[in-house]
């Protein structure tokens, strides 16, 4: 059995190739913003070419993409006309009236009237009450002239349809689909009761318009890509990864390509923690420190933290992810002077075209890569795979030219840039950790990425962390996270009830209904009935309340629903420091998550390594020793498992780059990844 995962990222594209659960090749190439696609065709025939195997031999391909995100940040999805129950057009413009600056004063618009503008939100006469009855019929023919208007007038390629109430009742939602196949069948079209099938209509309304915004750029991307494999001589099924952290089939995906938001940012962390997991840590942060930008995660009890609403863009997305907060701080991040003649690094970056001064290929701006090249942590000539080889003279001329209007030499300026970029990294690991209850001391960093080794210690040692956990593939462990994700599907419905008046048929009657669409998930993506994990989940909240909190449902029972109370009251105690059992709890949305385990689990590829021994040297500058020293530098292969190695020290590998620094001693494990810890005071 053959299996590739491939990662884009915004400078470069990761491959991994699997045989028979040993992972046999993996490298880098650059990404290729203008056409993502021939990337992933380079890389793919690279390591097909490297590990000797045929294309037709490949029984698995599994995708991380950042289609869907590119074509949000960039404003370059579908031309979305919105169909909204009449008097309500305006749903998306007006939003919550909240104001993410509280005092300025010409304030934007921040709400997403970009996906469609009022000439493209068309009300129609219908109406579904709050209980699910029909009030009003709806107006067929209203529905046919709107979808005419707004293929013929204003060239939609997709069409939103977001109804009051239609979670209760999706009848007209379903018709008035069926009206547009027969009217404009050219038109793909989402319905808000299969998007996002739960109460609050603009949260609702948001993500259907989204769904519907970024359905010909992920259609078309994925069938272009499906088109490329074939070329390549790939015939397995394309699979692709979900934004909650599990893989579904290509066309599952463009049914739903909302859920394929974050993908890419997804599969690192799901990479973070089957690594984790096999090194025995169960409580890690992940810190994916690419090109581009830094990815951060929590991972506790072995498992990532989902969130059911998040703002992806400022935008107010309500969809299951796993809860990633990402900056602008990656190895292409420029470095900057502000009005007040501050220096300030990011979230601009250089991306792989040009790329940083030291790559030599038109960019000028100074870069975090320009900085570690001339701090001597970085090896010119081994880089990206081979793929590139650094200008080290053109990364001094950028630092010499910043650092002359802040006074400054060009090791001293280098030196800031990756005091800054590693700062503001330690304050997003406490953004996820800390403002959520976590203390970061009781957590191990765990980095990937192709940045990640060479920072994660800098960034330990400025929070005080008791360790860092280096993955032996660290710069393609977002493609690895591909091949070890599950393949999951979940589904959510509005259950507005309180807690002392439900119904436990009822409450399983809601359960069956969303266990079957799992069941027909999983059936498109062949999953074998027998071999599905069903979990259960409540959406709950005092009465009263705004906000909710999930918790996981052991059953439908009576003492099963006197279990999810007291779960919520614990919940909310661990959470908001308070709890009150004599409040009454009610349920909000019911939830479930279908789960097919993969059989096996890529295990680190046999290498013959030798005792530690340094395999060159060079000068590496340190801020704790404030000047340069011999540094030692290892290759990664020639690291047997139980070397120690001291730093200061420098391991290389074609992938990343590992920095050990002064303060730091590193130990090879057992499963091939490399621990770092705090030096003993002894």
């Amino acid at each position: 059995m053959t299996e590739i995962g491939v990662d884009i990222g915004g400078t470069f594209t990761d491959v991994v190739l699997v045989r028979d659960g040993v992972e046999v090749c993996r490298t880098k190439v650059p990404s290729t913003r203008g056409d993502p696609i021939a990337g992933v065709r380079h890389g793919v025939e690279k390591v097909l070419g490297h590990a000797r195997v045929r294309a037709s031999e490949v029984t698995r391909f599994v995708h991380g993409s950042t289609v869907a995100i590119n074509a949000l940040l960039e404003r370059k999805g579908s031309v979305t006309g919105l169909l909204m129950t009449a008097g309500f057009e305006d749903t998306l413009e007006i939003g919550r009236q909240k104001r993410s600056r509280m005092y300025e004063l010409f304030l934007q618009p921040e709400t997403p009237t970009f996906m469609a503008p009022r000439h493209r939100r068309i009300g129609i006469a219908e109406r579904i009450g709050a209980d699910g009855s029909v009030v009003r019929p709806l107006d067929e023919e209203a529905v046919r002239a709107a979808c005419r208007k707004l293929a013929n007038d204003h060239a939609v390629s997709a069409i939103s349809v977001c109804y009051l109430f239609s979670f209760r009742n999706p009848s007209h939602e379903i018709r008035t689909r069926e009206i547009i196949a027969r009217e404009c069948p050219q038109l793909r079209v989402s319905l808000s009761s299969e998007v996002d099938p739960t109460f609050r209509e603009y949260e609702r309304c948001v993500v259907t318009t989204l769904d519907a915004y970024l359905q010909d750029a992920v259609g078309d991307y994925l069938q272009r890509l499906a088109e490329a494999l074939l070329q390549i001589g790939i015939r397995a099924n394309l699979q692709v990864m979900q934004s909650r952290g599990g893989i579904t089939g290509a066309d599952t995906v463009a049914r739903r390509p909302v859920s394929l938001l974050l993908s890419g940012l997804a599969a690192g962390v799901v990479g973070s923690q089957f690594i984790a997991g096999r090194a025995g840590f169960s409580e890690v942060i992940s810190l994916d420190m690419g090109g581009t930008s830094c990815d951060i995660a929590l991972i506790s009890a072995g498992k990532p933290l989902l969130v059911n609403q998040t703002r992806v863009a400022d935008l107010p997305l309500r969809a299951q992810m796993i809860d990633v907060n990402t900056i602008g701080a990656g190895g292409g991040s420029i470095a900057w002077l502000d009005d007040a003649g501050g220096l300030r690094v990011g979230p601009q970056s250089a991306g792989a075209e040009p790329g940083p001064a030291c790559y030599a290929r038109g960019g000028a701006d100074p870069t975090v890569t320009d900085a570690s090249l001339l701090l001597g942590y970085l090896n010119p000539r081994n880089f990206g795979d081979g793929e590139l080889a650094l200008d080290a003279a053109a990364a001094e001329a950028a630092m010499r030219r910043l650092g002359a209007r802040l006074g400054l030499d060009p090791v001293t300026t280098a030196a800031g840039v990756h005091r800054i970029v590693n700062a503001r990294m330690a304050d997003e690991v406490r953004r996820v950790s800390v403002q959520r209850g976590y203390d970061p001391r009781n957590f191990s960093l765990l980095v990937l990425g192709g940045a990640g080794p060479l920072h994660g210690g800098a960034v330990a040692l400025e929070l005080g962390l008791p360790r860092v956990l280096v993955p032996e593939a660290p710069g393609v462990l977002s493609a690895l996270g591909l091949l070890v994700a599950n393949v999951e599907h979940d589904q959510a419905e509005t259950f507005a009830r309180r807690a002392d008046e439900v119904d436990a048929a009822t409450l399983r009657r809601t359960l069956e209904r969303l266990n079957q669409r799992g069941r027909e998930k999983m059936q498109r993506d062949g999953a074998p009935s027998g071999g599905v994990e069903v979990r259960e989940y409540a959406d709950m909240r005092y009465v009263g309340q705004s906000y909710e909190l999930t918790v996981e449902l052991a059953g439908a029972g009576d003492a099963a629903l006197e279990k999810a109370v007291a779960a919520f009251h614990r919940l909310h105690q661990a959470l908001y420091g308070h709890s009150d059992e004599r409040r009454i709890v009610e349920f909000v949305n019911l939830r479930t998550v279908h789960v097919h385990r993969l059989p096996s689990k890529p295990a680190p590829g046999q290498r013959a390594a030798r005792h530690a021994a340094a395999a060159s040297s060079r000068r590496a500058y340190f801020p704790s020793i404030g000047k340069y020293v011999d540094t030692s530098v290892y290759s990664r292969g020639d690291l047997a498992p139980g070397s120690v190695i001291r730093g200061p020290s420098i391991v290389e590998q074609a992938d990343t780059t590992l920095v050990i620094y002064p303060e730091q001693v590193a130990q090879v494990q057992a499963e091939g990844s490399i621990l770092v810890e705090a030096k003993s005071e002894s």
